[in-house]
């Protein structure tokens, strides 16, 4: 079926969207967006996504274009119309369009854009494999933490990953401690059996999986330790993943040149994949779509 997406207030074929020339998102990437996953027709952490682009906004001083629970309307309207039973839904806010100038317009209002596509879900069986990561300097702006559309650096690290057939690529900082990947956050198993990922700072995005991970391993008696970690320690490590909306939990078996572990994904890895699968797929955690 056509695809069909939102802007501005209006419901379009997806082929047929468009923005003005001289909107500021597309001119300074002066804009934040969102990816909520759906799941089952569930809205999987809703209110963590927004609340995150609300922080979003608020740093860059952008407008909210409606009112919250209009917005939760029209995100259900775009997966009812795009008839989506598992996939994303993306959400992007710009300051709107403007003469081009590098300071605010003293009027703009915001563009709103929406749109929704299928994802293929990952089952246990699909990550028995793992994933390659390669390491790059981190050379993005100092708030990471703000989730802007201004994503060159991502992009750049990205395509540097595939080239080398790998799937991600953790950037490092100055002192050699891994930041995040370029689109997911990066986790390691210590020889202790510490599960460690970087704290929160404005060096990283505070990914809303992170948070719900962190949240089962408690559950489950799983040591979390919030600290930066160096390169050389991650590939010194017991185990390794990365976790994103869209990557769910993925298993790291081998960074640059060296083999994590023995080059599988490992026991408490898989442990916490399974529980994130149970998670996405339990209603009481979620926001049914009707």
């Amino acid at each position: 079926m056509s695809r069909v997406s939102y802007v501005n207030g209006r419901y379009y074929p997806h082929s047929k969207v468009s923005v003005h020339v001289e909107d500021r998102g597309y001119q300074f990437a002066d804009g934040v967006y969102e990816v909520i996953l759906i799941k089952n027709r569930y809205l999987v952490d809703e209110e963590p996504h927004l609340d995150r682009l609300d922080r979003s906004l608020q740093a860059l001083e952008i407008d909210w274009p409606m009112k919250q629970a209009s917005l939760k309307h029209v995100i259900k309207e775009i997966i009812n119309k795009n008839k989506l039973k598992d996939g994303i839904v993306y959400i992007q806010i710009t300051r709107g369009v403007a003469k081009r100038d590098h300071g605010f317009p003293k009027k703009s209002k915001p563009t709103l854009v929406i749109t929704a596509r299928p994802l293929l879900m990952p089952h246990l069986n699909t990550n028995n494999k793992g994933a390659k990561v390669i390491t790059i300097p981190d050379i993005r702006w100092k708030r990471c933490d703000i989730k802007s559309v201004s994503l060159l650096p991502n992009v750049l690290g990205k395509q540097a990953a595939r080239e080398q057939g790998a799937q991600e690529a953790w950037q490092f900082d100055e002192e050699g401690f891994v930041t995040e990947g370029t689109s997911t956050n990066a986790w390691m198993l210590d020889t202790d059996n510490n599960l460690i990922t970087r704290y929160l700072d404005e060096a990283i995005l505070s990914g809303v999986t992170r948070l719900t991970i962190i949240d089962i391993a408690k559950k489950e008696g799983i040591k979390i330790v919030e600290r930066p970690f160096t390169v050389d320690e991650a590939k010194k490590s017991k185990e390794a993943f990365f976790t994103s909306s869209t990557s769910f939990l993925t298993p790291v078996v081998q960074i640059d040149d060296v083999i994590i572990g023995n080059g599988a994904p490992g026991l408490l890895t898989t442990k916490l994949l399974a529980s994130y699968l149970r998670y996405v797929d339990c209603p009481k955690s979620n926001t049914l779509i009707s």
